[in-house]
Protein backbone atom coordinates (compact mmCIF):
# COMPACT_ATOMS: atom_id res chain seq x y z
CA UNK A 1 0.00 0.00 0.00
CA UNK A 2 0.95 3.50 -0.56
CA UNK A 3 -0.10 6.83 0.18
CA UNK A 4 0.54 10.23 -1.71
CA UNK A 5 1.47 13.22 1.18
CA UNK A 6 1.30 16.93 -0.07
CA UNK A 7 2.98 20.19 0.98
CA UNK A 8 3.44 23.73 -0.61
CA UNK A 9 6.34 22.42 -2.91
CA UNK A 10 3.70 19.38 -4.49
CA UNK A 11 3.00 16.23 -3.73
CA UNK A 12 4.91 12.41 -3.35
CA UNK A 13 4.05 8.98 -2.97
CA UNK A 14 5.17 6.95 -0.22
CA UNK A 15 4.86 3.59 1.00
CA UNK A 16 2.83 2.51 4.12
CA UNK A 17 6.43 0.98 5.50
CA UNK A 18 7.57 4.29 5.07
CA UNK A 19 6.69 5.69 8.67
CA UNK A 20 8.58 8.97 8.15
CA UNK A 21 7.02 11.73 5.42
CA UNK A 22 6.90 14.14 2.51
CA UNK A 23 9.63 16.63 4.39
CA UNK A 24 11.64 13.68 5.23
CA UNK A 25 11.68 12.27 2.15
CA UNK A 26 12.66 15.66 0.55
CA UNK A 27 15.59 15.76 2.97
CA UNK A 28 16.42 12.30 2.27
CA UNK A 29 16.86 13.37 -1.65
CA UNK A 30 18.42 16.86 -0.75
CA UNK A 31 21.41 15.54 1.23
CA UNK A 32 21.98 12.14 0.65
CA UNK A 33 25.89 12.90 1.37
CA UNK A 34 27.31 10.69 3.78
CA UNK A 35 25.54 7.44 3.70
CA UNK A 36 25.36 8.19 7.54
CA UNK A 37 22.19 9.02 9.35
CA UNK A 38 22.15 11.54 12.26
CA UNK A 39 23.16 10.48 15.65
CA UNK A 40 21.00 8.08 17.23
CA UNK A 41 21.83 9.48 20.63
CA UNK A 42 20.28 12.66 19.30
CA UNK A 43 16.90 11.14 17.74
CA UNK A 44 16.62 9.73 21.22
CA UNK A 45 16.81 13.06 23.07
CA UNK A 46 15.10 14.42 20.38
CA UNK A 47 12.26 11.93 21.29
CA UNK A 48 12.37 12.24 24.55
CA UNK A 49 11.81 16.01 24.18
CA UNK A 50 8.98 15.27 21.94
CA UNK A 51 7.38 13.36 25.25
CA UNK A 52 8.18 16.10 27.02
CA UNK A 53 6.51 18.16 24.79
CA UNK A 54 3.25 16.26 24.41
CA UNK A 55 2.78 15.86 28.39
CA UNK A 56 3.14 19.40 29.01
CA UNK A 57 0.80 20.67 25.96
CA UNK A 58 -1.59 18.87 27.56
CA UNK A 59 -1.38 19.50 31.10
CA UNK A 60 -1.72 23.19 30.08
CA UNK A 61 -4.86 22.30 28.36
CA UNK A 62 -3.87 22.51 24.70
CA UNK A 63 -3.44 18.95 23.40
CA UNK A 64 -6.20 16.50 23.85
CA UNK A 65 -5.51 13.33 26.17
CA UNK A 66 -5.97 10.66 23.57
CA UNK A 67 -3.33 12.13 21.44
CA UNK A 68 -1.39 12.94 24.13
CA UNK A 69 -1.32 9.32 25.07
CA UNK A 70 -0.88 8.40 21.44
CA UNK A 71 2.20 10.36 21.23
CA UNK A 72 3.45 9.40 24.11
CA UNK A 73 3.12 5.91 23.22
CA UNK A 74 4.75 6.46 20.03
CA UNK A 75 7.73 8.34 21.68
CA UNK A 76 8.36 4.60 23.87
CA UNK A 77 8.09 2.61 21.12
CA UNK A 78 10.71 5.08 19.33
CA UNK A 79 12.81 4.86 22.70
CA UNK A 80 12.87 1.32 22.68
CA UNK A 81 14.70 0.88 19.43
CA UNK A 82 11.67 -0.45 16.81
CA UNK A 83 11.89 2.27 14.96
CA UNK A 84 15.45 2.97 13.94
CA UNK A 85 15.70 2.37 10.38
CA UNK A 86 12.53 5.04 10.10
CA UNK A 87 15.53 8.11 11.05
CA UNK A 88 17.08 8.27 7.41
CA UNK A 89 17.96 11.95 7.32
CA UNK A 90 22.15 12.51 6.41
CA UNK A 91 24.04 13.74 9.27
CA UNK A 92 25.05 16.78 6.80
CA UNK A 93 22.35 18.91 6.06
CA UNK A 94 21.65 22.66 5.27
CA UNK A 95 18.42 24.39 7.82
CA UNK A 96 19.55 24.25 11.47
CA UNK A 97 18.41 20.59 12.17
CA UNK A 98 14.55 21.19 10.56
CA UNK A 99 15.18 17.85 8.74
CA UNK A 100 15.92 15.81 11.69
CA UNK A 101 12.92 17.45 13.39
CA UNK A 102 10.58 16.83 10.93
CA UNK A 103 11.80 13.47 10.14
CA UNK A 104 11.08 13.09 14.18
CA UNK A 105 7.43 14.52 13.61
CA UNK A 106 6.52 12.14 11.18
CA UNK A 107 7.32 8.93 12.57
CA UNK A 108 6.18 10.13 16.26
CA UNK A 109 2.43 11.14 14.24
CA UNK A 110 2.55 7.66 12.11
CA UNK A 111 3.15 5.75 14.92
CA UNK A 112 0.75 7.33 16.75
CA UNK A 113 -1.28 6.78 14.25
CA UNK A 114 -0.99 3.05 13.60
CA UNK A 115 -1.15 3.09 17.61
CA UNK A 116 -4.66 4.12 17.73
CA UNK A 117 -5.99 1.76 14.42
CA UNK A 118 -5.23 4.98 11.65
CA UNK A 119 -3.58 4.87 8.40
CA UNK A 120 -0.11 6.36 8.15
CA UNK A 121 -0.74 9.82 6.58
CA UNK A 122 -4.13 10.41 7.93
CA UNK A 123 -2.86 13.43 9.43
CA UNK A 124 -6.39 15.13 10.32
CA UNK A 125 -6.30 12.61 13.26
CA UNK A 126 -2.82 13.76 14.32
CA UNK A 127 -0.34 16.05 12.70
CA UNK A 128 3.05 15.98 12.55
CA UNK A 129 3.63 20.11 12.92
CA UNK A 130 0.10 20.56 14.99
CA UNK A 131 0.09 18.26 17.44
CA UNK A 132 3.51 16.43 17.97
CA UNK A 133 5.74 19.81 17.28
CA UNK A 134 2.89 21.87 19.10
CA UNK A 135 4.52 25.02 21.00
CA UNK A 136 7.82 24.32 19.55
CA UNK A 137 10.26 25.26 16.99
CA UNK A 138 13.40 22.92 15.28
CA UNK A 139 15.30 26.01 17.18
CA UNK A 140 14.43 25.15 20.48
CA UNK A 141 13.95 21.40 20.26
CA UNK A 142 17.02 20.77 18.66
CA UNK A 143 19.60 22.34 20.48
CA UNK A 144 17.82 21.21 23.48
CA UNK A 145 18.19 17.46 22.19
CA UNK A 146 21.81 18.07 21.31
CA UNK A 147 22.59 19.30 25.45
CA UNK A 148 20.82 16.24 26.40
CA UNK A 149 22.63 13.75 23.90
CA UNK A 150 26.01 16.06 24.84
CA UNK A 151 25.65 15.28 28.52
CA UNK A 152 24.93 11.24 28.11
CA UNK A 153 28.04 11.30 26.00
CA UNK A 154 30.11 13.45 28.16
CA UNK A 155 29.47 10.96 31.34
CA UNK A 156 30.58 7.90 29.32
CA UNK A 157 33.35 9.85 28.53
CA UNK A 158 34.19 11.05 31.78
CA UNK A 159 33.77 7.61 33.47
CA UNK A 160 36.45 5.43 30.59
CA UNK A 161 38.91 8.36 31.66
CA UNK A 162 38.67 7.47 35.41
CA UNK A 163 39.31 3.97 34.44
CA UNK A 164 42.46 5.03 32.29
CA UNK A 165 43.45 7.19 35.36
CA UNK A 166 43.06 4.04 37.57
CA UNK A 167 45.51 1.69 34.89
CA UNK A 168 47.78 4.42 34.87
CA UNK A 169 47.93 4.80 38.51
CA UNK A 170 48.40 1.39 38.86
CA UNK A 171 51.31 1.48 36.47
CA UNK A 172 52.77 4.35 38.42
CA UNK A 173 52.97 1.93 41.46
CA UNK A 174 53.83 -1.15 39.71
CA UNK A 175 56.61 0.79 38.21
CA UNK A 176 57.78 3.22 40.80
CA UNK A 177 61.74 1.31 41.89
CA UNK A 178 62.22 1.10 37.89
CA UNK A 179 65.01 4.17 37.71
CA UNK A 180 65.73 5.66 34.43
CA UNK A 181 67.16 8.01 32.69
CA UNK A 182 64.65 11.11 31.85
CA UNK A 183 64.79 13.00 28.64
CA UNK A 184 64.47 17.13 27.78
CA UNK A 185 64.17 17.62 24.51
CA UNK A 186 64.64 14.03 23.53
CA UNK A 187 68.58 14.61 25.01
CA UNK A 188 69.51 13.06 28.16
CA UNK A 189 68.67 14.41 31.31
CA UNK A 190 68.12 14.00 35.10
CA UNK A 191 66.99 10.35 36.30
CA UNK A 192 63.21 9.49 37.36
CA UNK A 193 61.22 6.77 38.09
CA UNK A 194 59.00 5.05 34.69
CA UNK A 195 56.04 5.07 37.65
CA UNK A 196 56.63 9.35 37.81
CA UNK A 197 56.40 9.30 34.02
CA UNK A 198 52.88 6.92 34.52
CA UNK A 199 51.86 9.53 37.38
CA UNK A 200 51.99 12.52 35.35
CA UNK A 201 49.46 10.67 32.46
CA UNK A 202 47.35 10.07 35.55
CA UNK A 203 47.08 13.65 36.43
CA UNK A 204 47.16 14.76 33.08
CA UNK A 205 43.80 12.25 32.68
CA UNK A 206 42.42 13.67 36.02
CA UNK A 207 42.66 16.99 35.07
CA UNK A 208 40.59 16.02 31.76
CA UNK A 209 38.01 14.55 33.88
CA UNK A 210 37.22 17.76 36.02
CA UNK A 211 37.16 20.00 33.03
CA UNK A 212 34.43 17.23 31.72
CA UNK A 213 32.45 17.27 34.63
CA UNK A 214 32.42 21.19 34.80
CA UNK A 215 31.52 21.68 31.26
CA UNK A 216 28.21 19.90 32.65
CA UNK A 217 26.82 22.90 34.09
CA UNK A 218 26.71 25.15 30.97
CA UNK A 219 25.45 21.71 29.07
CA UNK A 220 22.27 21.62 31.17
CA UNK A 221 21.36 25.05 30.39
CA UNK A 222 18.68 24.55 27.51
CA UNK A 223 16.66 27.11 25.41
CA UNK A 224 13.55 24.81 25.20
CA UNK A 225 10.38 27.13 25.14
CA UNK A 226 12.28 29.67 22.93
CA UNK A 227 10.63 28.55 19.99
CA UNK A 228 11.69 30.30 16.79
CA UNK A 229 14.31 33.70 17.60
CA UNK A 230 14.01 33.09 21.46
CA UNK A 231 10.80 35.03 22.14
CA UNK A 232 8.36 32.07 22.68
CA UNK A 233 5.91 33.03 20.22
CA UNK A 234 3.43 30.00 20.45
CA UNK A 235 4.72 28.98 23.63
CA UNK A 236 2.48 30.25 26.32
CA UNK A 237 4.23 30.85 29.82
CA UNK A 238 2.65 27.95 32.16
CA UNK A 239 3.72 25.39 29.27
CA UNK A 240 7.37 26.73 28.70
CA UNK A 241 7.46 26.28 32.75
CA UNK A 242 5.71 22.94 32.81
CA UNK A 243 8.15 21.25 29.58
CA UNK A 244 10.86 21.96 31.88
CA UNK A 245 10.23 20.13 34.83
CA UNK A 246 8.91 17.18 33.03
CA UNK A 247 11.81 16.84 30.76
CA UNK A 248 14.15 17.32 33.84
CA UNK A 249 12.36 14.27 35.32
CA UNK A 250 12.59 11.96 31.67
CA UNK A 251 16.06 12.98 31.16
CA UNK A 252 17.41 12.60 35.53
CA UNK A 253 19.14 15.45 34.13
CA UNK A 254 19.29 18.53 36.30
CA UNK A 255 18.12 20.80 33.23
CA UNK A 256 17.56 24.22 33.68
CA UNK A 257 16.13 27.16 31.72
CA UNK A 258 18.43 29.68 29.81
CA UNK A 259 17.66 33.18 32.18
CA UNK A 260 18.05 34.55 28.40
CA UNK A 261 16.28 32.73 25.27
CA UNK A 262 17.45 34.45 22.54
CA UNK A 263 20.96 33.97 23.92
CA UNK A 264 21.00 30.21 23.93
CA UNK A 265 19.04 29.96 20.72
CA UNK A 266 21.67 31.76 18.42
CA UNK A 267 25.10 31.55 20.32
CA UNK A 268 26.14 28.02 20.22
CA UNK A 269 29.90 28.83 22.51
CA UNK A 270 28.68 26.01 24.86
CA UNK A 271 29.39 22.97 22.00
CA UNK A 272 32.22 25.49 21.30
CA UNK A 273 33.88 24.54 25.02
CA UNK A 274 33.17 21.46 24.80
CA UNK A 275 34.71 20.44 21.95
CA UNK A 276 37.67 22.42 23.21
CA UNK A 277 37.86 20.05 26.33
CA UNK A 278 37.90 17.07 24.04
CA UNK A 279 40.61 19.10 22.36
CA UNK A 280 42.40 18.95 25.50
CA UNK A 281 41.79 14.93 26.35
CA UNK A 282 43.12 14.14 22.96
CA UNK A 283 46.41 16.46 23.22
CA UNK A 284 46.50 14.61 26.48
CA UNK A 285 46.05 10.88 24.95
CA UNK A 286 48.14 12.09 22.12
CA UNK A 287 50.99 12.93 24.09
CA UNK A 288 51.02 9.19 25.86
CA UNK A 289 50.68 7.85 23.16
CA UNK A 290 53.71 9.40 21.36
CA UNK A 291 55.53 8.76 24.67
CA UNK A 292 54.62 4.66 24.86
CA UNK A 293 55.71 4.78 20.78
CA UNK A 294 58.89 6.55 21.73
CA UNK A 295 59.71 4.18 25.33
CA UNK A 296 58.70 1.03 23.55
CA UNK A 297 60.94 1.69 20.50
CA UNK A 298 63.44 -1.22 19.11
CA UNK A 299 63.95 -3.84 20.54
CA UNK A 300 67.70 -3.46 19.37
CA UNK A 301 67.94 0.01 17.80
CA UNK A 302 65.52 2.01 19.96
CA UNK A 303 64.59 2.67 23.75
CA UNK A 304 63.31 -0.83 24.57
CA UNK A 305 62.59 0.56 28.64
CA UNK A 306 59.16 -0.67 27.78
CA UNK A 307 56.70 -3.83 26.21
CA UNK A 308 53.60 -3.18 24.81
CA UNK A 309 51.59 -5.62 24.17
CA UNK A 310 51.58 -7.45 21.03
CA UNK A 311 48.10 -7.73 19.43
CA UNK A 312 48.97 -8.22 15.84
CA UNK A 313 51.83 -9.01 13.81
CA UNK A 314 52.96 -5.65 12.11
CA UNK A 315 54.93 -6.58 8.84
CA UNK A 316 54.11 -8.12 5.80
CA UNK A 317 57.71 -8.42 4.74
CA UNK A 318 59.61 -8.27 8.09
CA UNK A 319 59.12 -11.23 10.10
CA UNK A 320 58.20 -10.82 13.97
CA UNK A 321 58.00 -7.18 13.68
CA UNK A 322 55.09 -5.79 16.01
CA UNK A 323 53.82 -2.21 15.84
CA UNK A 324 52.91 0.08 18.39
CA UNK A 325 49.39 -0.11 16.40
CA UNK A 326 47.11 0.81 19.81
CA UNK A 327 49.18 3.95 20.62
CA UNK A 328 48.73 4.51 16.79
CA UNK A 329 44.88 4.14 16.87
CA UNK A 330 45.04 6.52 19.71
CA UNK A 331 46.78 9.24 17.63
CA UNK A 332 44.54 9.16 14.64
CA UNK A 333 41.63 9.35 17.14
CA UNK A 334 43.18 12.37 18.94
CA UNK A 335 44.08 13.75 15.05
CA UNK A 336 39.98 13.39 14.05
CA UNK A 337 38.75 14.98 17.56
CA UNK A 338 41.46 17.89 16.66
CA UNK A 339 39.98 18.49 13.21
CA UNK A 340 36.40 17.83 14.10
CA UNK A 341 36.89 21.11 16.88
CA UNK A 342 38.17 22.84 14.02
CA UNK A 343 35.28 22.82 11.74
CA UNK A 344 33.00 23.06 15.21
CA UNK A 345 34.66 26.06 15.70
CA UNK A 346 34.28 27.54 12.17
CA UNK A 347 30.77 25.99 12.45
CA UNK A 348 29.69 28.15 15.53
CA UNK A 349 31.27 31.38 14.21
CA UNK A 350 29.69 31.26 11.23
CA UNK A 351 25.92 31.87 12.85
CA UNK A 352 24.08 34.73 11.72
CA UNK A 353 21.59 37.06 13.72
CA UNK A 354 18.96 35.20 15.62
CA UNK A 355 20.11 31.49 14.43
CA UNK A 356 23.26 28.89 13.95
CA UNK A 357 22.37 27.25 10.94
CA UNK A 358 25.05 24.85 10.83
CA UNK A 359 23.89 22.82 14.37
CA UNK A 360 23.48 19.64 12.69
CA UNK A 361 27.47 19.96 11.46
CA UNK A 362 28.29 20.76 15.64
CA UNK A 363 26.23 18.03 16.58
CA UNK A 364 27.85 15.64 14.00
CA UNK A 365 31.14 16.36 15.15
CA UNK A 366 30.86 16.60 18.95
CA UNK A 367 28.76 13.12 19.25
CA UNK A 368 31.17 11.88 17.35
CA UNK A 369 34.51 13.08 18.77
CA UNK A 370 32.83 12.08 22.43
CA UNK A 371 32.10 8.01 21.50
CA UNK A 372 35.38 8.05 19.42
CA UNK A 373 37.12 9.40 22.34
CA UNK A 374 35.43 6.63 24.71
CA UNK A 375 36.14 3.76 22.07
CA UNK A 376 39.37 4.26 21.73
CA UNK A 377 40.21 5.09 25.57
CA UNK A 378 38.89 2.13 26.25
CA UNK A 379 41.16 -0.32 23.95
CA UNK A 380 44.16 2.02 25.00
CA UNK A 381 42.98 0.66 28.87
CA UNK A 382 42.32 -2.66 27.97
CA UNK A 383 44.67 -3.52 24.86
CA UNK A 384 47.50 -1.29 26.13
CA UNK A 385 48.19 0.40 28.90
CA UNK A 386 47.05 -2.67 31.49
CA UNK A 387 49.86 -4.92 29.76
CA UNK A 388 52.74 -2.80 29.77
CA UNK A 389 55.99 -4.25 31.32
CA UNK A 390 59.13 -2.49 32.35
CA UNK A 391 62.79 -3.64 31.05
CA UNK A 392 63.89 -2.78 34.69
CA UNK A 393 68.04 -3.75 33.78
CA UNK A 394 67.55 -1.78 30.39
CA UNK A 395 66.27 1.55 32.25
CA UNK A 396 69.11 1.30 35.02
CA UNK A 397 71.68 1.06 32.04
CA UNK A 398 70.07 4.23 31.40
CA UNK A 399 70.01 6.12 34.82
CA UNK A 400 73.37 5.09 35.29
CA UNK A 401 75.10 6.28 31.59
CA UNK A 402 72.72 9.15 31.40
CA UNK A 403 75.72 12.39 31.57
CA UNK A 404 72.77 15.05 33.51
CA UNK A 405 74.41 13.40 37.00
CA UNK A 406 76.90 15.38 36.57
CA UNK A 407 74.66 18.24 38.35
CA UNK A 408 75.35 16.63 41.53
CA UNK A 409 79.05 17.63 41.26
CA UNK A 410 77.76 21.10 40.75
CA UNK A 411 78.16 22.17 44.71
CA UNK A 412 81.47 20.14 44.99
CA UNK A 413 83.16 21.38 41.86
CA UNK A 414 81.65 24.16 40.07
CA UNK A 415 79.16 24.02 36.55
CA UNK A 416 82.14 24.38 34.37
CA UNK A 417 84.24 21.66 35.93
CA UNK A 418 81.16 19.05 36.01
CA UNK A 419 80.69 20.54 32.75
CA UNK A 420 84.03 18.82 31.55
CA UNK A 421 83.60 15.70 32.84
CA UNK A 422 80.13 15.51 31.55
CA UNK A 423 81.85 16.22 27.94
CA UNK A 424 84.89 13.70 28.63
CA UNK A 425 82.22 10.70 29.64
CA UNK A 426 79.95 11.34 26.41
CA UNK A 427 83.50 11.45 24.32
CA UNK A 428 84.46 8.53 25.89
CA UNK A 429 81.49 6.81 26.07
CA UNK A 430 82.27 6.35 30.01
CA UNK A 431 79.62 6.69 33.13
CA UNK A 432 80.34 9.75 34.80
CA UNK A 433 81.54 8.04 38.05
CA UNK A 434 83.87 6.27 36.09
CA UNK A 435 85.72 9.67 34.87
CA UNK A 436 85.17 11.09 38.39
CA UNK A 437 87.03 7.88 39.55
CA UNK A 438 89.78 8.47 36.71
CA UNK A 439 90.23 12.10 37.54
CA UNK A 440 90.39 11.34 41.44
CA UNK A 441 88.17 14.10 42.09
CA UNK A 442 86.77 12.76 45.68
CA UNK A 443 86.85 9.62 47.15
CA UNK A 444 84.71 6.49 45.73
CA UNK A 445 82.45 6.69 48.66
CA UNK A 446 81.12 10.20 47.84
CA UNK A 447 81.29 9.78 44.17
CA UNK A 448 78.70 7.07 44.76
CA UNK A 449 76.32 8.66 47.18
CA UNK A 450 76.58 11.78 44.86
CA UNK A 451 76.00 10.07 41.64
CA UNK A 452 73.74 7.29 42.86
CA UNK A 453 70.74 7.91 39.99
CA UNK A 454 68.16 6.80 43.08
CA UNK A 455 69.07 9.86 45.02
CA UNK A 456 67.56 11.69 41.90
CA UNK A 457 64.13 11.07 42.25
CA UNK A 458 63.55 12.27 45.62
CA UNK A 459 63.09 16.06 46.52
CA UNK A 460 65.46 16.92 49.35
CA UNK A 461 64.98 18.81 52.27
Amino acid sequence: MSRIEKDFLGSIELSDLELYGIHTKRAFANFNVSGKSVDKDLIKSLVMVKKACAIANYEVGLLDEKIKDAIVFACDEILAGKYDDQFIVDRFQGGAGTSTNMNVNEVIANVALIHIGRKPGEYDIIHPINHVNMSQSTNDVYPTALRIATIWNVRELSEECAELQKSLQKKEHEFEDVIKAGRTQLQDALPVTLGQEFGAYAQAISRDRWRLYKVEERLRVVNLGATAVGTGVNAPLKYIFKVIEILRTLTKIGLARSDYLMDATQNADVFVECSGLLKALAVNLSKIANDLRLLSSGPNTGFNEINLPAVQAGSSIMPGKVNPVIPELINTVAFQVMANDFAITLAAQAGQLELNAFLPLIANNLLESLKILKNGIKIFRQQCIDGITANKEKCLEYAKKTPAIAASLIDRIGYDKAAEIAKKAILENKQIIDVVKELNIMDEKEAQELLNPFEFIKFKE
